[in-house]
């Protein structure tokens, strides 16, 4: 069946290409017109998109301070920008590469450095990402459907989260969003020299694009390729041989735009770069293939940390939640991404359904071979992977789901007078509807949405049965707008609840705590704490039945002014000068402050090397005050120690072992050197966290036992410091 909503390239209509008149016979399609009405629904997506990316924004402070770290050492050295070093002095680097970072860095380079300077690459990332889906969408299935998957983009809690939050996911989905793009624009053209050239030049700017988003986020970006591949190979309308000669010009693209930062990593020795965080052996190689590679699949990472009876096995469960087919639609797994997860599936067959016997290239089809391929390699992996796997990761997932979930409201409506889309629309709606209710029952917060949810389903239902056997276009309308409210309501809620709530530390969540059988048992924001932090506060973990117990207003590590609803679990990481900190409820990624190990009270290391230290200001004063002689005006254990540190004082600070304190960097060897070489002022002590390590480097420990037994301590504010220019003894 044919669709009305774009033109069909079966009819093999040929125009000119846009700014190439000169050329002709070098395109098959021709881009659907937009009406004024479009063009006025396309405003208010994109200030929807807008609002809902920048409105509260600075809320979040520093939100991941590791990796606001690094950009500020990225905004005032060159060497530390090209590496993606934690500190300007370069001594390690963050565990990924550095793209995201370069972004930010340039950001910070040139607004000074703030919680919106920060941030405001995610943000507008967010809003290019969403145009980029609707202007995909609409070539292909018409202007509704473009609409339709931006609102879903934008209302996915996850997205909400990532786009205005530091990590590199943000980058990652954009990079995944315009090669898949590419991909899609090199099969309109014709099987002529030119077309041809056009092809080629197409997919490798795909490969370009997958080439950046490998030194984002590294083999993550891989999910996508096998949809990509498929596609192009069906839809191409050149011969075998040719499409085999596009593919490889493509991947040559990504191995040149990805491979040049990684020979850096090969040919430039150690000691003249930074050693690589992550790492057990300062190679980029190893960390690409072990700890952010196969190990997240085997759950075999060395150097990561592991908290007390969790499994490390590789075979499923532990902290990280039990892996299987439905580990997805879990706890808070499923309120993160999974709102309009049946729709999106439903959407494969429905797409392909709806094509019938289309022609081979015919574009449609390529479409949801590019996004279905995206969703089912990434849930399938997402969903087995033994490792260490984060809700907010689900955020890879949100541009499929978002597009599949529209092509399957065009694919019903354009065939609602079919048998069997009179038969599909009620009961995908009624099954959505029911699905959206269970979600939204995992949390207390809004009791009364999930019967909104389901009550408009069923009367959602109810309608489209009645236009099915009336067939009646207004029934169904108002059935369509029925089922909108429905299905929205519970992703509008949450995103919502995103945007005005600020999130902090490693591992955030979007929207309110959930009930959860996960392992991670409905932290909302972060895994319970395991100590006391630095304020005294108690980082109790979730209760007995997976829900999160709310703290008191004004808890530690929320930063200044009032800051309701923090959870229980989540010391946060405060502020540092001039951070930004919003009136908003803080969400914190961190685990509580642990007290055990050496017992240096505050700007003691996390309960699992996740948790910043709270930087007094008396601290932060003796940093600021380091002469410039110094390499590193301090070095202390852990990247998310050191990271509160320097984004306070806006001086170097050594993050000894990385993020965890297992990376052997340095040694203790190398250490000392840089102690008698004068580049260390002061080292400050912390906790050896919470949990069991997998493996990994004692140097930490060792520098720390070297440093109490030849220097003397003092106590700052609670913390324990050295002064590592003084005659040791």
């Amino acid at each position: 069946m044919s669709l009305p909503l774009a033109n069909d390239r079966s009819h093999q209509t040929r125009s000119h290409d846009r700014g190439c008149a000169s050329h002709t016979g070098i395109t098959m399609y021709r881009l659907p017109k937009r009406r004024l009405s479009d063009w006025i629904l396309l405003l208010a997506l994109m200030a929807m998109a807008a609002a809902t990316y920048f409105v509260n924004l600075t809320a979040s402070g520093y939100a991941n301070e590791f990796y606001s770290a690094a950009a500020q050492a990225g905004s005032v050295n060159w060497e530390s920008f090209l590496w993606g070093s934690l500190d300007s002095g370069n001594a390690i680097t963050v565990d990924k590469p550095p793209a995201s970072i370069w972004l930010m860095a340039l950001s910070v380079r040139a607004f000074g450095l703030s919680s919106f300077s920060i941030l405001l690459p995610q943000a507008i990332m967010g809003v290019l990402t969403t145009y980029l889906l609707y202007a995909t969408v609409r070539r292909y299935w018409g202007n509704a459907a473009g609409l339709i998957t931006g609102i879903a983009f934008v209302l996915t809690p996850v997205a909400a989260l990532m786009f205005r939050f530091n990590n590199p996911d943000a980058l990652l989905v954009l990079l995944m969003v315009a090669a898949a793009h590419c991909v899609l624009r090199s099969l309109e053209y014709a099987k002529t020299r030119a077309g041809n050239r056009r092809r080629t030049w197409w997919m490798v700017l795909a490969g370009i694009l997958v080439g950046f988003g490998f030194l984002t986020k590294q083999m993550q970006v891989f999910l996508v390729l096998p949809g990509f591949a498929i596609a192009f190979l069906i839809a191409s309308p050149t011969g075998f041989l040719r499409r085999v000669v596009d593919g490889v010009a493509a991947v040559i693209g990504m191995v040149l735009a990805a491979g040049w930062w990684v020979a850096l990593t090969v040919l430039v020795p150690s000691g003249s770069r930074p050693y690589i965080g992550g790492s057990q052996t300062d190679s980029f190689l190893e960390l690409t293939f072990s700890y952010n590679g196969f190990g997240r699949l085997t759950g075999s990472e060395e150097g990561s940390v592991v908290p007390g009876g969790s499994s490390t096995s590789g075979t499923g469960g532990g902290m990280w939640g039990q892996t299987g087919w439905t580990r997805l639609l879990d706890g808070e797994y499923g309120t993160q991404i999974a709102w309009l997860a049946p729709l999106a599936f439903a959407g494969i067959v429905i797409g392909l359904v709806t094509l019938g016997r289309a022609a081979r290239i015919d574009l449609r089809r390529a479409s949801v071979i590019v996004f279905g391929g995206w969703l089912a390699v990434t849930w399938l992996t997402f969903s087995f992977m033994a490792g260490i796997f984060h809700q907010y990761y689900t955020v890879a997932l949100a541009p499929a789901v978002a597009v599949l979930a529209a092509i399957a409201v065009t694919g019903l409506w354009v065939s609602r007078k079919s048998l069997w889309s009179r038969i599909a629309t009620p009961a995908l709606v009624l099954g959505s509807a029911y699905w959206a209710f269970t979600l939204a029952d995992r949390s207390t917060w809004l009791p009364w949405l999930k019967w909104c949810i389901l009550g408009f389903g069923i009367l959602a239902t109810v309608v489209f049965i009645i236009a099915a056997l009336s067939s009646s276009r207004r029934i169904a309308i108002c059935g369509m707008t029925l089922s909108v409210v429905s299905l929205l309501s519970g992703p509008l809620a949450w995103t919502a609840y995103t945007v005005a709530t600020g999130h902090n530390g490693s591992i955030v969540l979007a929207g309110p705590s959930v009930t959860s059988s996960t392992g991670m048992g409905g932290m909302g924001g972060g895994m319970g704490g395991q100590g006391g932090g630095p304020g005294g506060g108690q980082g109790g973990p979730g209760s007995s039945d997976g829900t999160m117990q709310e703290a008191p207003s004004g808890a530690p590590g929320q930063g200044s002014g009032s800051a309701p609803e923090a959870p229980s679990g989540s010391m946060g990481q405060p502020p540092s000068s001039g951070s930004g900190y919003g009136n908003a409820s803080a969400q914190s990624g961190s685990i509580g402050e642990g007290t055990s190990g050496e017992g240096m009270g505050g700007g003691s290391m996390g309960g699992m090397g996740m948790g910043g230290s709270s930087a007094s200001s008396k601290i932060v004063s003796m940093l600021e005050q380091s002469s410039s002689s110094y390499r590193w005006a301090a070095a202390t254990t852990g990247s998310q120690n050191a990271a509160s540190y320097q984004l306070a004082s806006q001086k170097a600070v050594m993050a000894i072992g990385g993020f965890n304190g297992s990376d052997p960097a340095p040694t203790l060897k190398q250490f000392k050197e840089y102690v008698q070489q004068g580049l260390i002022h002061y080292y400050i002590a912390s906790s050896s966290g919470g949990g069991t390590q997998m493996g990994g480097s004692g140097s930490a420990s060792e520098i720390s036992s070297w440093v109490a037994e030849h220097y003397t301590a003092t106590t700052v504010d609670g913390v324990t410091v050295y002064d590592l220019s003084a005659e040791a003894s």
